[in-house]
């Protein structure tokens, strides 16, 4: 009997042992990332889509698991490895399949996996016995395999309750030399012990995949790698803040792969999120040493292209300003899109310097259910209420008459109405895969001949707190958020689905006079949205030339 054959009969033994009916077992000569899988597609079939969602289970394809693999730098002697989130395994395979078949290669490797879904502690005990016998009789090493059936954050969370520095320093049993993982990403409440026990470095409702960041890279040595799948919107926002403000500190980051489509990284699994993989080394206070400051950034379309992925080197600086209070982390695609971020940052106002502000819509469809109707008497009785759906590029349209309810009673209703003015209306959420982020429309008070209006709480709204917007500003703002010019600009330093209005209010913006130059340009054109481009195009100027001043004539 071939070890190969041999290592199947202990396969097949262990699955009857545990009672796993139908697990799969491995193809003469299978890959154990592939037979990993097999087995984790097998696992998801058997499994609701609730339970699904409730335990994060998302699988690693293959094809990302070898491209995150060769990411760790290749070590001789004892190396000890980290999956935090194992699954079926795909992930921890890959890795040690890399490492083995590298040279220098390890003599012998550690895994350390964690998962929590009890149901599947077998497959995967199953899947890292048939890694140890692959290993062995491919390439003369040794594998070990600790699978711990317990929550990681709260099992670790001693490495979460330093009071001044989440990554304490000094020699620790816990050390590893290679962290790989595909967290689950979830909210959970404040209350949660998790996001008790990682008050240090969130706060709010935060979502656990950036917990599972934070307590890996603490069990990390110092010079070790950190490779990770998650969602961008680590990268920025309030809610992040914190995190990223300890995270920067102790981690550099060394490479970033971005996927272009929202669907690509878990197309399987029909996951609609913006993930990025991020590679980095355990080097406290990096920024120190501008030596070592580079950041490789890749992009692919999604995973079937990961292999012919674009790639380039930039400055560390360039798309992390360590210094600043937000540290967000711009990710940019391209150098066209670089060239976007130097031009829009070197317009010289935002929101407040212009005397503007932004704010969420008031209306709480399920808290207001009494106040708003299909039907309404105009203006008499009811005003409008506008949602998402009344705003199109340049264009908000009201009444629409479909299902949604699009009239609030004016009595009870209070605060929230507020005064019938110009405002910049601007959608909060973008759907699926929509082309652009950004969707903007003028609201002008005197196309509606009412007191006050409603709108829904997934609108944002541009005002001039105890003034009025000029048509012209309504217009020009407008035109300016609908351009691809901020539309790539806002990509880069926002990886969430949400416009958030903190986002807006720091996003730079050209002089005042540009802004009404453009509004009345834009008024004019005789469709609202063609030649919006060129019209952006024509008044702004490069970096350095006049901060966005208005040029040419009206």
């Amino acid at each position: 009997m071939t070890v190969q054959q041999h290592s199947t009969k202990r396969i097949e033994a262990r699955t009857r042992e545990s009672d796993v009916v139908g697990m799969p077992v491995p193809k003469q000569g299978e890959r154990p990332a592939a037979y990993a899988d097999r087995v984790g597609e097998w696992y998801v079939s058997r499994k609701s889509a609730r339970h699904r969602k409730d335990h994060g289970l998302y699988l690693t394809p293959v094809p990302v698991a070898d491209f995150m693999a060769v990411k760790i730098a290749s070590r001789a002697g004892r190396v000890r490895v980290l999956d935090p989130a194992a699954g079926a395994g795909v992930l921890c395979c890959s890795a040690i399949e890399s490492l083995v078949s590298r040279d220098p290669r390890p003599e012998h490797v550690e895994v350390v996996a964690f998962e929590i879904d009890k149901d599947l502690i077998a497959p995967l005990q199953a899947v890292l016995a048939y890694l140890v016998d692959w290993v062995r009789a491919s390439s003369d090493r040794e594998v070990t395999v600790r699978v711990e059936a317990v929550d990681f954050i709260l099992s670790n969370a001693e490495a979460l309750r330093s009071e001044n520095d989440l990554f304490t320093a000094g020699p620790r049993a816990s050390d590893f030399d290679v962290v790989i993982s595909n967290p689950p990403y979830f909210k959970i409440s404040k209350t949660d012990p998790r996001a008790v026990a990682a008050s240090s470095v969130v706060h709010g409702q935060p979502n656990i995949y950036a917990l599972f960041m934070a307590v890996s890279a603490r069990l990390l040595r110092d010079g070790g790698n950190f490779v990770f799948i998650v969602p961008r919107s680590f990268a920025s926002g309030p809610y992040f803040r914190r995190f990223r403000k300890v995270f920067f500190d102790q981690v550099r980051p060394a490479e970033i792969h971005l996927f272009e489509s929202r669907r690509a990284a878990f197309r399987r699994d029909e996951v609609l999120q913006e993930n990025l993989i991020f590679a980095g080394l355990r080097e406290s206070r990096w920024h120190g040493n501008h030596a070592v400051s580079s950041i490789a950034i890749s992009t692919s379309a999604g995973v079937d292209d990961l292999s012919h992925a674009d790639q380039r080197t930039v400055h560390a600086t360039q798309i992390l300003d360590i210094t600043s209070r937000d540290q967000v982390l711009r990710l940019s695609p391209d150098t066209t899109a670089d060239g976007i971020i130097a031009l829009v940052d070197s317009w010289p106002n935002n929101l407040r310097t212009l005397g503007l502000n932004i704010s969420t819509g008031r209306v709480v469809p399920f808290r207001a259910r009494p106040l708003i109707r299909t039907k309404g008497n105009v203006p008499a009785t009811h005003v409008p209420l506008l949602w998402m759906n009344h705003v199109r590029a340049m264009r908000t349209t009201w009444p629409l008459r479909r299902h949604k309810p699009e009239y609030i009673a004016r009595s009870g209703a209070g605060s929230l109405l507020i005064p019938n003015r110009n405002y910049v209306l601007l959608r909060r959420f973008s759907a699926k895969e929509q082309a652009r982020r950004l969707t903007a429309a003028p609201y002008l008070a005197g196309d509606l001949a009412v007191p006050a209006v409603g709108f829904e709480n997934h609108l944002n709204y541009i005002h001039r707190p105890g003034g009025d917007l000029s048509v012209d500003e309504a217009w020009g703002l407008a035109a300016l958020y609908n351009s691809q010019l901020l539309d790539t600009y806002f990509r880069t330093i926002s990886g969430n689905t949400q416009v958030s209005a903190t986002e807006m209010r720091a996003m730079p913006l050209p002089s005042r006079e540009t802004i009404r130059a453009l509004g009345r340009r834009a008024r004019r054109l005789p469709d609202r949205t063609r030649g919006l481009e060129e019209l952006v195009a024509a008044l702004v100027r490069a970096p350095g030339s006049g901060g966005g001043r208005a040029v040419g004539n009206d």
